[in-house]
C-alpha cells in the first residue's frame, strides 16, 4: 500500500505525510521544551539575582558609607587649601608691603646721607670756592691797578712815541721837507712840516698834531686851529686813535684834516702835492687875483675833495691788505697773552670738577656759569644719571 504525500507549498517537493508530522510534532515539542527551558533559566536567574542582592547589599551600604566619608574628608581637604592659599596669598602680599618699605626706608636712608655729605662737601667747597674768588679777585683788583697805573705813567710817553713815529715818517716819506718838533712844554702843535719842492723853495707849511687817546674830544679842533693861526700855517692835520662818528678814517671837519693812524700818510702825500701846485700856480700867476680865487675855490670845493678822496681809498686798499697780514701776525702775539689767563683759566677748570661732583648744591659762581636754560638741562641730566647709578632698585623693571 502506497503512503499519501504533501506538496510543500513553497519549493513545490512532496513530502510524506508521516515525515511532515512526525517533523511538525518535533517542533512543537522543541518549541515547548524552549519555553520551559527559557523559564526555568528566568526564575533562577532572578532567585540568584535576589541571592546577590541579598548577600551584596551590606557591602553596598559601607561603601556609600565609606564614599560619603571619603566626599566630606574632600571637602574638609578642599577647604584646608582653600584656607591655607589664602594665607599663603596673604603671607606672600605682606612680604611684598615689607620689601617695598624696606626699599623705600634703604632710599630714604640713602638720600639722607647724600645729602648730608653733600652738605659737608658743599660746604667745603664753598669755603675753599670762596678763597679762590678772594684770590682771584684780589689778582683782578691788583692787575687793573697796574694796568691803570701803567696807562696813567705811559699816557704822555705813549703820546711823545707817537709824535715821533709821524716825525720819521714824515721825514722818510718828504726828504726836502723841514720837519720841526715843537719844544716840549711850548704851547702848540706836536709837528710844524714846511713843503718845500725838489728846487727847495717853501711852498707852505702843515702844522701836525697828534692824539693817542681812548675817546674823542671836539675841543681839540678849535685849539688846533687856534695853533694854525699862530703859526701861519696853510693847513692843519690832527692824528688820533679815535675818530668822531661822522668821520671814516679821514676827513675834514671845522677846516681842519681829520685821519686815523692807518690813513695819515696817504692824506699827507695828498695835501703836501696839492700845496706844491698851489704855490706853482701862485708864483705863475703872480697878481692874477682871478687865476688864485679859482684855485681856492677848487681847493675848497667838493672836486678838491673827491681827489683827495680817490687817492686816499686807493691808499686804504693796499694798507687793508697790509693789515690783514698784520692780524696773522697778531694772532700769534695774541696766543702769547693768553698765558696771563691761566689763573682764571684753571679756576674754571676746579669750579667745573667741583660742579660735575656736588652738583646744584655748590656755590654760584656768576662769572663762570652758563645761561639758566643750560644749566637747568644740564643739572636734571646730571642728577638722572646719579640717581641711577647709586640706587639699582629704582631701574629695576617690576615683576
Amino acid at each position: 500500500m502506497r503512503e499519501a504525500l504533501i506538496k510543500c507549498p513553497n519549493c513545490g517537493t512532496e513530502i510524506p505525510i508521516s515525515e511532515a508530522l512526525s517533523a511538525q510534532l518535533q517542533g512543537e515539542i522543541e518549541t515547548h521544551l524552549r519555553g520551559e527551558h527559557q523559564s526555568q533559566l528566568k526564575r533562577a536567574v532572578e532567585q540568584a539575582e535576589a541571592r546577590a542582592r541579598e548577600q551584596t547589599a551590606p557591602e553596598l551600604k559601607l561603601l556609600r558609607d565609606q564614599l560619603a566619608e571619603q566626599r566630606q574628608k574632600t571637602q574638609a581637604a578642599q577647604q584646608m587649601e582653600l584656607a591655607v592659599r589664602k594665607e599663603k596669598a596673604a603671607l606672600e602680599e605682606r612680604q611684598r608691603e615689607l620689601d617695598l618699605e624696606v626699599v623705600r626706608k634703604i632710599a630714604s636712608e640713602r638720600q639722607r646721607l647724600e645729602e648730608s655729605i653733600r652738605k659737608a662737601v658743599s660746604e667745603e667747597q664753598s669755603l675753599k670756592l670762596k678763597e679762590k674768588d678772594k684770590q682771584i679777585e684780589d689778582l683782578k683788583n691788583l692787575l687793573e691797578e697796574a694796568t691803570r697805573k701803567s696807562q696813567q705813567g705811559s699816557q704822555e710817553l705813549q703820546g711823545e712815541v707817537l709824535e715821533l713815529d709821524i716825525q720819521t715818517a714824515l721825514e722818510r716819506l718828504f726828504p726836502f721837507d723841514t720837519i720841526s718838533p715843537v719844544p716840549k712844554g711850548v704851547a702848540g702843535a706836536d709837528l710844524i712840516q714846511t713843503v718845500r719842492n725838489s728846487a727847495g723853495q717853501a711852498c707852505g707849511s702843515v702844522v701836525w698834531e697828534m692824539k693817542n687817546a681812548k675817546h674823542w674830544r671836539a675841543d681839540w679842533l678849535a685849539k688846533l686851529k687856534d695853533d694854525q693861526r699862530a703859526i701861519g700855517a696853510n693847513l692843519a692835520v690832527l692824528v688820533s686813535v679815535t675818530l668822531p662818528e661822522e668821520i671814516g678814517g679821514f676827513g675834514q671837519m671845522d677846516g681842519v684834516w681829520i685821519a686815523s693812524l692807518s690813513l695819515w700818510p696817504a692824506l699827507a702825500r695828498v695835501l703836501r702835492e696839492q700845496l706844491i701846485s698851489v704855490a706853482f700856480a701862485h708864483a705863475a700867476s703872480e697878481g692874477k687875483n682871478e687865476k688864485m680865487e679859482v684855485l681856492y675855490r677848487y681847493l675848497a670845493g667838493d672836486q678838491f675833495r673827491g681827489r683827495v678822496q680817490g687817492i686816499v681809498e686807493a691808499y686804504d686798499a693796499s694798507f687793508r691788505q697790509i693789515a690783514a697780514e698784520r692780524r696773522a701776525m697778531e694772532k700769534q702775539w695774541k696766543e702769547r697773552e693768553k698765558q696771563l689767563e691761566r689763573v682764571m683759566l684753571n679756576t674754571a677748570r676746579l669750579y667745573g670738577e667741583m660742579r660735575g661732583i656736588v652738583g646744584q648744591s655748590i656755590a654760584c659762581v656768576p662769572a663762570l656759569e652758563l645761561d639758566d636754560g643750560h644749566m637747568l638741562e644740564y643739572e636734571a641730566e646730571e642728577s638722572a644719571s646719579l640717581q641711577a647709578c647709586e640706587d639699582p632698585e629704582l631701574e629695576r623693571p617690576k615683576a
